[in-house]
């Protein structure tokens, strides 16, 4: 009988796996990329800023004036003035904070691809958390239905005197404890899923997922590292400091006042004698007192903030992508190598346990526990090359790139 039990055992079930419409990791990104929302939020975010761009480069406005003096006395003479002005910038300043409203549409530009970047990142990470889920139950499922098989064929054992009822009630405590296993593993898978779908902006779709849990080989250091300079929060800091700069130079230009240049007609008319004459006035502002002084201690104050977060944050990054590079190669070298090794060895494993079993060398629950041993093997597999893929995404995001 125990030939017959064991060809039982290796009559492996397909695990039962409902297939829907397989989801890539580049469809995914294609999908949570090119939301409506998304665009609109980007457009509006640079739309603003070009906005002030434009007020920025504006002249302003004409003033038409009218005045109507009437005198007392004999005669009562009458004078009309129509005066049309018109104030001019010579210092440049309106040009200088036209440019700096430009580097901060270009730094809009780069916040809007940092935010998409985070976004892609985060896409990326729960596609492949529902592609470990969905390794897990599979994995988990399979070897439930062994146990379940398994105790389904020793009961039969037991029944003809064959086996021991101790034999049956631990093989049943195998399988409750596999479909509780099963039962959490798909909880969690259908977290995972609503997760990935609600970025997606797809709630309520259960796509699998098609992919490979272990990334690619990683690019060299120094290559990496020189990409750190095209990160867009990066850029939209060094934006800033530019934009800071401007605004300081035209603050700078203080000294020089705006000259509001009238040109109008007079007419006079005293009841004796009409006459009508032309008008041109010439004004400024006198800077005494206040010669921009306040905005040019904040634009020089907006930019050391700006270059300071920069430094900072260039520094930080630089020192995370080492610790990534480092940890991402690792990982996925202990992950290959698990994998070649102890996962490989697996069906070697399983097989000399069965002949041990066969040959009356080794009772059933030994072998349950070659097979159990298996299973966390292969949980262990997919633990590690999860974890991989975590550092190699968090590595791409560090290097400003939206995939591998």
């Amino acid at each position: 009988m125990r030939p017959l039990l064991v060809a039982f055992m290796l009559a492996l079930p397909l695990a039962a796996w409902a297939q829907t419409a397989p989801l890539t990791e580049a469809e995914a990104l294609r999908l949570g990329l090119s939301r409506v929302e998304l665009s609109d939020l980007e457009r509006a975010t640079v739309g603003a800023a070009e906005a002030d761009a434009e007020a920025a480069g504006l002249m302003p406005n004409p003033t038409l004036g009218y005045s109507r003096e009437r005198m007392r006395g004999v005669g009562g003479a009458t004078d009309e003035t129509w005066q049309l002005a018109q104030t001019f910038d010579f210092s440049g300043r309106r040009g200088l904070r036209q440019e700096a409203a430009g580097r901060r549409v270009d730094a809009a530009a780069a916040g809007n691809a940092a935010r998409r970047a985070e976004l892609a990142g985060e896409i990326r990470r729960r596609f492949h958390e529902v592609l470990r889920g969905q390794q897990t139950v599979q994995v988990t499922e399979t070897w439930g239905q062994r146990f379940a098989r398994v105790e389904a064929t020793v009961g039969k054992l037991t029944a003809a005197g064959e086996a021991s009822g101790y034999d049956l009630r631990r093989l049943g405590r195998e399988r409750q404890t596999a479909q509780a296993k099963l039962a959490t593993e798909r909880a969690a898978l259908e977290r995972s899923r609503e997760r990935l779908a609600a970025l997606l902006g797809k709630p309520g779709s259960h796509a699998n997922v098609v992919g490979q849990l272990l990334p690619g080989p990683l690019p060299a250091l120094e290559a990496s590292l020189a990409t750190l300079e095209r990160r867009p929060d990066l850029q939209m800091l060094a934006r800033r400091a530019e934009a800071a700069d401007l605004e300081g130079r035209a603050a700078a230009r203080g000294w020089a006042p705006d000259v509001t240049v009238g040109l109008g007609t007079k007419h006079s008319d005293n009841g004796i004698v009409r006459d009508n004459g032309a008008i041109v006035t010439l004004s400024m502002p006198l800077p005494v007192f206040d010669r921009r002084q306040a905005e040019e201690k904040r634009a020089a104050a907006d930019a050391l903030n700006a270059r300071a977060e920069y430094g900072l944050a260039r520094s930080r990054a630089e020192g995370e992508l080492r610790g990534l590079h480092r940890q991402a190669a690792g990982l996925m070298a202990a992950a290959i190598d698990f994998r070649s090794r102890a996962a490989a060895a697996s069906p070697d494993l399983l097989r000399i346990a069965e002949a041990a079993y066969q040959g009356g060398e080794s009772t059933l629950l030994e072998l349950l526990d070659a097979y159990r041993g298996a299973l966390e093997t292969e949980i262990t597999a997919l633990d590690l090359e999860a974890r991989a893929r975590e550092a190699r995404i968090d590595h791409d995001l560090l290097t400003g790139s939206i995939t591998e």
